[in-house]
């Protein structure tokens, strides 16, 4: 039975109690507001920019109280409802919802596990491909299908991945029956692990493909495809990246779920979360808006630092990026960043176009002062090179028996030496250690097993394309086994 919950369930500045019309608009204003289908189905804006609700919607405390308590599937309703409104009826959100998670090996779906008496982890790990990509994934593509089937419609979808989003894309979207998906991974540039779990995979409607390059080409590639007006609508294009506003949606559930269960609406809490293209920390920072008491939301990068540089300089700048340990987080232009610019300058996309044709012909721009102490009286950060990873993995093994992956001891090691002020400090655990055995390994003396339903992985036959670093040629091959 789903949960009662009071009626007056919501607020939106300027609308009536219960109104369920939230619509987005693009950080760069050039583009016209939709409804939440077609932003999903959009992914970027026409403009270049990134959909942000035009106007926050607001839980109330009642709601929050309420929801204390109950599974997280009733918390994901409850949470997604508001931004979604009657794009998708209710009885079907809520089968989506459960089928989504219904596959989980935990049935808490992202449990917390205690460190320290003031200190927790919020494991991410226990869907299909083991890391937290999988909550948002296995939500995004019923929602997807549900919408296209009602259109008897398809879409190309492409996906820019440094590892785990284009692992969970194949796993979710590989039995689709109204999407064809390609993900473009930096070859030579992610986990042994992370590439079989793409290129294992055989399914008319997945292509793999390896480029000749790093993250940040893939991702500008998939920007460029969508900057190309003629062929996004030639092959009716999307995206699964968190460029797509109902990725975030989906992941800011288990921020508001991990905080209802440590005391949330009475208390205040902190998050660590290690990110790269900022998509898990903006989730973090929408849970914020909609209602859930944080105190500081704190950004853990590894050697790849920028966001680190622009939360404690205010200069944003590109400088190159090295292949670590972590390399989900080994990304340099962090898209998710421009949500947050936008909505800490007043929700001004002109600043916002301003900003972002700087960076694009530049490499750089500086936060102005305004908008930079908006964005501090949230965020905070740290950043951890490769020995303090090791390190961090070895020490949390000794003091709690827990194997972190790589990315998550990044965030714990931050978390260690940056202090809060009140309430409970939550570290994400993005991954499952067995994604990164090497790492674990060289760290701790432990080398972590795959979960027995990944049995044979490692013997699976892998096939996927290898093309260069050039939009021309990644566009003909879409055009060629596109099946729109």
């Amino acid at each position: 039975m789903p949960l009662p919950i009071p009626r007056l369930m919501l607020r939106v500045p300027g609308r009536s109690v219960g109104e369920h019309c939230v619509r987005y608009i693009s950080t760069r204003g050039k583009a016209p507001p939709l409804g939440f289908e077609e932003v999903m189905l959009s992914g970027l804006a026409p403009d270049g920019g990134l959909y942000m609700p035009e106007e926050w919607p607001r839980l109330l405390d009642a709601t929050l109280f309420a929801l204390r308590g109950a599974p997280y599937g009733e918390v994901a309703f409850r949470v997604m409802a508001p931004f979604i409104g009657d794009a998708v009826p209710e009885a079907e959100l809520r089968r989506m919802i459960a089928g989504a998670y219904g596959s989980f090996a935990h049935a808490a779906v992202t449990p917390l596990v205690q460190l320290a008496p003031d200190h927790w982890l919020l494991e991410l790990f226990h869907g299909p491909t083991l890391a937290f990509k999988d909550v948002a994934m296995q939500l995004l593509v019923r929602l997807l299908d549900g919408s296209l089937e009602r259109r008897s419609d398809r879409a190309t979808l492409v996906c820019a991945t440094s590892g785990d989003t284009g692992a969970a894309a194949v796993e979710a979207f590989k039995n689709s029956a109204q999407c064809s998906l390609f993900v473009l991974h930096p070859h030579g540039r992610v986990s042994e692990v992370q590439r079989r779990q793409m290129t294992t995979v055989n399914a008319p409607s997945v292509h793999n493909v390896a480029i000749e390059g790093n993250f940040d080409d893939c991702q500008a590639i998939v920007k460029a495809l969508f900057a190309d007006r003629a062929f996004r609508a030639k092959v009716k294009l999307s995206g699964v990246n968190s460029i797509n506003w109902a990725r975030l949606l989906a992941q800011a559930v288990y921020y508001v779920y991990a905080g209802l269960s440590l005391g949330a609406p009475l208390r205040e809490m902190s998050f660590c979360v290690p990110t790269g293209n900022f998509g898990n920390v903006f989730a973090a920072y929408v849970a914020w808006k909609l209602g859930l008491p944080v105190e500081r939301l704190i950004v853990a990068t590894n050697a790849n630092n920028i966001l680190h540089r622009v939360l404690t300089t205010g200069r944003y700048e590109r400088a190159g990026v090295m292949p670590t340990m972590s390399p989900s987080m080994d990304i340099e232009v962090s898209s998710n960043f421009e949500r947050l610019l936008f909505d800490a300058s007043d929700r001004d996309p002109a600043l916002v176009r301003k900003l972002m044709t700087k960076l694009s012909e530049t490499g750089s721009f500086a936060l102005p002062a305004k908008t930079m102490r908006e964005i501090t009286r949230r965020f905070t950060s740290g950043s951890t090179d490769e020995t303090a990873t090791l390190a961090a993995i070895a020490s949390a093994f000794s003091a709690t028996g827990e194997l972190l992956d790589p990315h998550t001891a990044v965030a714990y090691a931050v978390a260690a030496k940056t202090a809060g002020r009140s309430g409970p400090k939550i570290t994400l655990s993005t991954a499952h250690p067995a994604k990164f055995p090497d790492a674990v390994e060289k760290a701790c003396g432990v080398r972590p097993r795959l979960p027995s339903r990944l049995a044979g992985l490692l013997d699976r036959r892998e096939a996927f394309d290898l093309l260069p670093n050039d939009v021309e040629t990644v566009k003909q091959h879409i055009l060629t086994r596109s099946d729109r």
